[in-house]
Parts: structure tokens; sequence; C-alpha cells
């Protein structure tokens, strides 16, 4: 097994946990503070954000791979109380104070999403009553029935919050969690065969990778192989974070069998269905109907609404006007929020997504927002317009994309590229960095003056140009 595993028990992780929380409050940190991490994806950051929701206290969670100056604006955004870093947890967690902790955490992690405005804006939830949180914990755990004989492989560091749901919810119920560190397949591979783990999650492009792998004969291995021998101890691999292609999801079915494979759509903001591998078997396409305590319904142009319980709430930090946009009152009572995600429901309440938003790129598993991308890549030299958008891509789902008009300078057209990719690199999270940047006479417009993003792909010949207004 690769030395940089962690393999990090419950009675372990709850003695880091009451030793961070202990931490917090002798700092003075209270129930409701944001405390920000900049630390790294391994079994101390998960014990510090399980013991800090266990007092109310939210952490705020950044993606590793953004710039420094990314991370100091969204970390400044969110107020924390505290930036602990990983030489800070260390020592937090070695300090000797503890205290008791809730038997839930009181409180979901604040996460950021930016959108069509490409301005990131905090998700936050506050602080659960005692009732909502063993509301919210209870939901998870019947859903994806977590036991103390579960250990869970995590693929996803732990600013993604289906990490911290999985991984906390094992941890809580008496299990063990194995951390591989940043994903590789190989490493995944042997965790799968030497650990056994009976559940994990990966977004499609890791089952792509793990799927890719070539036998000891240096040939991708059949379903028959040694892969679905690695893959017996899961009692549950779960997807989510991209569209699963068909022939993907086919095969990894073949592997584990539809009562094992399971898939869920949400969102930063909640979540809103889940689907066995047995319930698409029967309804190729669909990703479930809605979770409990959730009920689905679409507008005429096909605008998803989920309606939550009351630990489903949200808003988004410091504005009021996005988040009143994102909510309206549901019939029958209770509240619906929306993400933008067109889709269908059939007779039986089973949800087909039929569009996602054109501000959205999902690459790998991380959500890319154009907005945010465009805003950057505008103040590059010689740019006059600039749209971003996603070409499908076999390993990575999406990968980014630009295609930008020129302010007229002499500048050739190659060079103008470059220039464009090395003005991202310098500004820019390397996730976020267009692949490609096309150079182009215009940039297609609807009536009103907003640019089709969708149409660029098969304009560009990357992809069939799909109907748009």
């Amino acid at each position: 097994m690769s030395p940089g595993v962690e393999v990090l028990t419950a009675v372990d992780s709850a003695r880091q946990q009451r030793a961070f929380a202990g931490a917090l409050i002798r700092r003075g940190v209270v129930a409701g503070d944001r405390v920000a991490l900049h630390t790294i994806s391994g079994g101390r950051m998960l014990s510090a954000i399980l013991g800090a929701l266990r007092i109310g206290v939210v952490p705020v969670l950044l993606n590793r791979g953004l710039l420094d100056e990314e991370r100091e604006a969204l970390t400044t955004t969110a107020e924390p109380a505290l930036v602990v870093d990983d030489t800070l947890l260390l020592s937090m967690l070695d300090a000797g104070f503890t205290t008791d902790l809730a038997p839930h955490p009181l409180a979901r992690p604040m996460h950021f999403t930016s959108g069509t405005t490409g301005v990131p804006k905090g998700v936050w939830s506050g602080v659960l009553t005692e009732r909502e949180a063993e509301g919210l914990a209870q939901e998870e755990a019947e859903l994806w029935g977590f036991d103390a004989a579960d250990r869970h492989l995590v693929c996803s560091p732990f600013h993604h919050s289906v990490s911290i749901r999985f991984g906390g919810g094992t941890l809580l119920a008496g299990g063990s969690v194995v951390i591989p560190g940043p994903f590789d397949a190989s490493i995944a591979r042997s965790a799968l065969r030497e650990l056994r783990p009976t559940t994990t999650f990966m977004v499609p492009a890791h089952l792509q990778r793990l799927l890719a792998m070539p036998s000891s004969a240096g040939q991708a291995d059949a379903p028959s192989g040694a892969l679905r021998h690695d893959l017996r101890s899961l009692r549950l691999l779960v997807h989510a974070g991209a569209p699963c292609p068909a022939a993907l999801k086919h095969r990894v079915l073949d592997l584990v069998g539809p009562d094992r494979l399971w898939e869920f759509y949400g969102s930063t903001e909640g979540q809103f269905t889940a689907c066995s591998g047995r319930e698409w078997v029967h309804r190729p396409g669909t990703v479930g109907r809605g979770r409990a305590h959730r009920s689905l319904h679409t507008d005429d142009d096909g605008t998803i609404w989920c309606t939550v319980p009351a630990y489903g709430r949200f808003e988004y930090w410091r504005d009021p006007v996005k988040t009143a946009a994102a909510w309206r009152e549901a019939d029958g009572g209770g509240r619906s929020f929306t993400v933008g995600d067109l889709g269908r429901l059939d007779d039986d309440g089973y949800l087909f997504i039929e569009g996602r938003r054109d501000d959205l790129i999902i690459t790998g598993g991380v959500n890319v927002y154009p907005a945010e991308i465009e805003a950057v890549l505008a103040r590059a030299p010689g740019v006059a317009e600039v749209a971003v958008f996603g070409v499908d891509d076999e390993r990575w789902g999406q990968r980014v994309c630009a295609a930008v008009r020129s302010r007229g300078t002499d500048l050739p057209t190659a060079d103008l590229s470059g220039s464009v990719i090395a003005h991202a690199r310098a500004h820019l999270a390397p996730y976020k960095c267009p692949k490609e940047v096309f150079v182009v006479d215009e940039l297609p417009l609807t009536a009103t003056g907003k640019v089709q993003r969708l149409r660029l792909p098969g304009l560009l010949g990357l992809a069939p140009t799909p109907t748009q207004t």
C-alpha cells in the first residue's frame, strides 16, 4: 500500500474532533462563527471539519488549487473568526484542550459558487437546531446505510461537500475512512484491493481513469477481469458531480451490479435526487426521484425546483437579491429552490436532466463558471471580447475552452491565443484555465446581445451546433 494512504478510525477522529473544537472555544470562537481551513485534505482536516460543525462553528472550505489571490479574496469575503493552515491545525490538535460535542453536525460547511455573474458567492446555511441537525444526519444515514462496519474510500478532496457527507457520515456511525490523497487511479486501485473498503464515491472522470488502467498484461481490463475482483468488497459505489456517459454507466453496472451502483443529482446549494442502478436500468438517463422529505417540480420552461425541509435551507452570503431569486413559495406549503438547471419529470416522478445551464462547465467533477473566467480573460492584452465554454472530453467530461475577438492589434492569432493562456495561468487556478483559445471574428449573439456559449463548440468544429434561442 502507498505510504501516503491514511486510515482514520472513528475513535481517533473523535479524539481529534474534541481537541479541535476545544481549541476553537479556547480561542473565543463561538457558534455561528466561520473558520477558514487552508489545509491539506487529510484525516486531520476531516476531523477538524466535524469538530467545528459539532459545536456550531462553520468551516469555510476552499479549493486547494486556487491561486493565493483567489483564496485570499474568498477568505476575506467569508469574514472568518480564524484562518487555520496545516501548522496551526497540528498545534490546535496537540494543545490539550477538549470539549463535549453535539451528537450531529449543527451546521453545513460554507462553500463558494459563482454562476452567471462570475462573482463567487458563499452558500450559507447558518446554525441548525438540534432537531434539524438530527434530521439532516438521519436522512444521509438512512439513504446510504452508514454503519460501524463501513470503511469509506475517499476519492475527492475535502473542499467537496460529498467527501464530508460520506466520510463524516461513516465516522459518525462508528466506521473508518481511507484517505489516499489526490486521486490517482493506481493508488485507488491498490486501496480497493488491499484495504477492502465497503463504500466509495467517484465522479465519472475517476471511473473513466480507473477503467482505463492497463492490466498486468498491458491491456485494458475486461469487465470480467481483475477490476471486478478489486471492487468486490464494495456494497456501495456512488457517482455524481457530472453527467455520466451511458457507455461508462453500463460498464460500471456490469462490474458491480445494479444494486450496488447509485448516483445522485445535487449542487453546492442542496440535494435533489438519488437513483439506484436498478432504477436507471429501467429508466436509462434518469437521475432518480426526489430524496426523502423533498419534492420536485418543473416550470413550463423546464427549470427544476426542489422543495426542501428546514435543514435544507440556505442563502447566498451577504446577497439577499440572489437569495430571493433562488427561492419561492411551493405549492402545498414549504419553500423551493433552483440552481437554474433544466429537466423533465416522468409520470412516476423520475427526473431527467435536459440542459445544464450555459453558465456552468463541469470538468473532472469540479464546477467551473464561464463568467468568472471571462472577467479575467477580458483583461488580457489584445482581447476585445471573450466567451468561455465547455467541450465534451472523454477523460474529464468537459474541458474548458475560450473564444476571443481581437482588439485589432497586429498580434498574430497564435500569439494572441498563447498570450491569453499565459494570462489565465497567472491569474486563475489551473483547473479554470482554458486548454484551448480560439481567435474569432465575431461571437454568436442572441437578438438581445447575449453570447450563445452553447453554439461555440459547433461553430468551431468541435461538436454539433445545438439550437439555442
